[in-house]
């Protein structure tokens, strides 16, 4: 069974230099690191991020330098998790 995807923020962008350009974010719920490449079987989105940027990061794979993510995309307002019906009707 895979893991649940995780929201994390990006740290670091590396463009430069003979490897394959990659970003390293931070879990936001226990502060550990997250590498993941942008190239396009990994990163899902057009546009590459910017450190501060939220990603949601899935597919995860441990390495001996640390956690690797094999999928990765901006965080959406649609992955929020929705209020249930009953909270909202006692507001």
């Amino acid at each position: 069974m895979a893991d649940p995807p995780v929201r994390a923020i990006v740290q670091k962008v590396v463009r430069e230099g003979n490897r394959t350009p990659y970003a390293v974010a931070i879990r936001e719920d226990n502060g550990g690191s997250i590498t993941f490449t942008l190239r396009k079987r990994v990163w899902r989105e057009d546009h590459d991020p910017d450190p501060s940027d939220v990603v949601l990061l899935s597919n995860f794979r441990e390495t001996e330098k640390g956690w690797r993510a094999m999928s990765g995309r901006f965080f959406q307002p649609s992955d929020e998790q929705p209020a249930s019906s009953k909270q909202q009707r006692s507001e």
